[in-house]
């Protein structure tokens, strides 16, 4: 659970609950001191971040994560003093160097006289009043050597969301999350009344910001770069601000009182925009695991970069529609009005991201990852067709045959067991072409690498490697289709020290030559190791089928190309496949190259990379699954921004479909609660048996992944074997309405 930037575990939550029934008085402070104890939360000179973290649990009580005790006391700081103190004041009119030494000094304590007439003079004279400094704040009190006190000011915390200051500094969620410790709000700003003296509110607002990032160093060891104000337009011009160099910036919402106040900002540092601006890079892995048990969009998306907790919730919600209703488009996922609207808002935030949604989802899947030693990671392209939705800003050319296509180019990279289970989305690279670019291929093949689509193999590889880094103990292999044999992969994939396995096929076009002689030729010289049986998946209008091939492997020296004469050759493995004669009289034979960099010492080794390659058809079912399970076509949204943040869902979506599909061969025996919460089993029972009663037990993963995908239409013959994805995405539709059903019929009437 994120509240205020920060994450609170179940662990922690745990933790906050025994020790409130373990110790039924204790206090809030207490409490909070051990939580930030526990969370390592400090500021940075070095203090307990109660304050806040007493803030954090009041939230966590208000949603029901935790039960507070009773405030028995009130805090110091919540008592007003009974003792009042009174200031005379007197009218004054003269020139700013007839009134003697002016002095802004800070408050030092809040029982000192100094704070006490900070408070009367705001209290009676400001229309404000003193109020109550949210979060760091200091205080400050003006000061003449003839006349005594003039003025009062005060500065606390920035405001968390004001839009126009936000679009004016240009900083990231992220990095404002990080970086707001370096804004000051100036709170409140008085001259007294009844002195009226030229040009005095300027020179102590510049004496008072020219000693506010010392003081505010030593108090908090941060030094702000950006002070902000509000103005209240029906009362004040903001003369003094504007004559001081302040820097008007818009209004804000006025959600508080109706009024939409005037911001201004002053900069503190000349580095400002660097400083508010630099981002704290978000690494895998730091993010803790919601843990076992959640809801599945609590384990595929509790750990999204979301600072505003809202955008998560909303986020797990539209996830769960869209997986209860794979093929609706949004209205009809979402349910109701109140909901479509809330799905739109959120696709419109630019803080939502297809790469920080999947990001979360990286999490989880590198999780499932590091239970296995083998893991492949095919990388391939899909083309989105939009070509329906011609008023979608963004979109761009998918073809040169059909020049009115239109739509978005997705280059995604998935993990898979050895088993052909999908363990999740490990990369999503999505891009509209340009359309002057179109028909320019002469021009494209002159450019370097870094500028061509063709970086999209190497983006991928250097993402595959981060997921690697965090896995030490799993082999995970990156696997490509001879679109992927370009030579500056396995630069790449040699650079990487430790890094993953690299497997292609390769294009006999390319010419590749080891030793000089062609890498073809070469290998077909090679003594034949052995045969195999592979099968070939039903491709377009092929059906699906079995070949015998002839096996030759060998380690080869993959020469440069004439690009790159001054590189050395590159080692690498090759294995030949090449079908044996008559063994297929209706299909063109195959004659397969695959280049690996994990090594093949033994005829099993090479048989184990033709059984990874063969592996990599996964992701061509996955992108079925996305296509025509989830229906990503039909989303209708006005820009491609929108459509990516989309698709990210779509893309988990589409891998928990097809994670059900194979977990439930590869584990039969697992209780369906892996996948189906306990309202689902029993309205899946009722529906698929016809009948009012369901078991006590729940049925197994196999059984009720056989219910659903009957109720889509799946056979069950005796040689039918297990549900497909698309029988099973039609069975999902049909268990919403049933289980929605199940629970207006089981429901408990209403007492009296």
């Amino acid at each position: 659970m994120q509240i205020y930037g920060k994450i609170y575990t179940q662990e922690i939550i745990d933790l906050i609950n025994e020790a409130i029934e373990r110790e039924p008085g204790i206090s809030r402070l207490e409490l909070s001191r051990m939580v930030c104890e526990t969370m390592n939360w400090r500021s940075a000179n070095g203090n307990l971040q109660d304050m806040s973290c007493r803030k954090a649990l009041a939230e966590l009580n208000r949603r029901g994560a935790i039960k507070l005790p009773e405030i028995k006391q009130k805090y110091s700081f919540e008592k007003r003093s009974e003792k009042r103190v009174e200031v005379q004041i007197t009218e004054i009119t003269c020139k700013l160097s007839e009134l003697g030494i002016i002095t802004v000094e800070p408050i030092t304590s809040r029982y000192s006289k100094d704070s006490k007439i900070w408070r009367f003079l705001l209290d009676q004279y400001h229309y404000l009043g003193s109020g109550h400094l949210c979060g760091s704040q200091i205080r400050y009190i003006v000061k003449s050597s003839i006349y005594g006190y003039i003025g009062a000011l005060s500065f606390s915390s920035g405001g968390w969301k004001l839009k126009a200051r936000d679009e004016y500094i240009g900083w990231s969620e992220s990095a404002k999350n990080n970086n707001i410790k370096y804004v000051v709000n100036n709170a409140r700003f008085l001259i007294l009344p009844t002195i009226k003296v030229k040009n005095l509110a300027s020179y102590v607002l510049s004496r008072v910001l020219s000693r506010l990032p010392k003081d505010w160093e030593q108090r908090y060891s941060v030094s702000p770069v950006l002070v902000e104000t509000y103005i209240d337009p029906e009362r004040f011009t903001g003369t003094s601000y504007i004559s001081g160099n302040w820097k008007y910036v818009g209004k804000s919402s006025g959600r508080r009182d109706g009024i939409r106040k005037q911001i201004y900002l002053y900069h503190l540092s000349k580095s400002w925009k660097t400083i508010l601006c630099k981002e704290k890079p978000y690494r895998l892995g730091e993010r803790p695991s919601p843990g076992k048990g959640s809801d599945w969009t609590e384990e595929e998306f509790g750990r999204v970069d979301f600072y505003d907790n809202r955008l998560k919730e909303r986020l797990k919600t539209i996830a769960g529609d869209f997986f209860n209703s794979p093929q609706s488009n949004i209205p009809e996922a979402s349910g109701d009005k109140a909901a479509t609207i809330g799905a739109y808002r959120f696709f419109k935030n630019e803080n939502v991201k297809m790469e920080v949604i999947l990001t979360a989802h990286k999490e989880a899947t590198i999780e499932r990852i590091r239970e296995h030693k083998v893991v492949l990671a095919p990388q391939d392209t899909t083309i989105l067709d939009y070509s329906t939705h011609p008023k979608t800003e963004g979109l761009g050319p998918i073809n040169t045959i059909k020049a009115q296509n239109i739509g978005l180019i997705l280059h995604d990279t998935l993990a898979f067991s050895e088993q052909g289970t999908p363990l999740g989305v490990l990369d999503a690279q999505c891009w509209a072409r340009d359309q002057e670019e179109q028909g320019k291929s002469k021009r494209r093949k002159e450019l370097p690498i870094e500028e061509k689509e063709s970086m999209k193999w190497i983006n991928s590889l250097k993402k595959v490697n981060e997921v690697r880094q965090l896995c030490p103990e799993t082999m995970i292999v990156s696997i490509g289709d001879r679109e992927s044999d370009i030579y500056e992969l396995f630069k790449a994939a040699q650079a990487i020290q430790e890094g993953p396995k690299l497997l292609v096929r390769s294009e006999r076009s390319r010419n590749r030559k080891t030793d000089h002689e062609d890498l073809w030729e070469y290998m077909s010289k090679r003594e034949i190791a052995g045969s195999l049986e592979i099968h070939l998946p039903r491709r377009g209008n092929k059906k699906g089928r079995d070949a015998r091939v002839e096996l030759r492997f060998s380690e080869v020296n993959l020469m440069p190309p004439k690009r790159f004469k001054e590189e050395e050759p590159i080692q690498a493995w090759a294995v030949y496949l090449k079908e044996e004669a008559g063994s297929s009289s209706t299909e063109s034979p195959i004659e397969w190259m695959l280049l690996t960099t994990a090594a093949v010492e033994k005829f099993e080794d090479a048989v184990k990379r033709v059984e990874w390659y063969t592996g990599r058809w996964g992701i061509e079912v996955y992108h079925r699954t996305l296509k025509s399970g989830c229906r990503i076509k039909d989303r209708q949204l006005s820009t491609t921004d929108s459509l990516e943040a989309s698709l990210g869902i779509d893309m988990v979506v589409a891998w928990r479909i097809y994670y059900m599909t194979m977990l439930g061969r590869e584990r039969p025996d697992f209780p369906c609660t892996e996948f189906f919460r306990d309202v689902q089993w029993k309205a899946l029972h009722c529906y698929y048996n016809k009948t009012k009663n369901y078991p006590s037990k729940p049925p197994t993963l196999k059984e009720a992944i056989r219910m659903v995908g009957a109720i889509g239409g799946h056979l069950g013959r005796k040689g039918d074997g297990m549900p497909g994805a698309q029988a099973l995405w039609r069975g999902i539709i049909r268990l919403d309405t049933a289980t929605e059903m199940f629970v207006i019929l089981t429901a408990k009437p209403p007492p009296g």
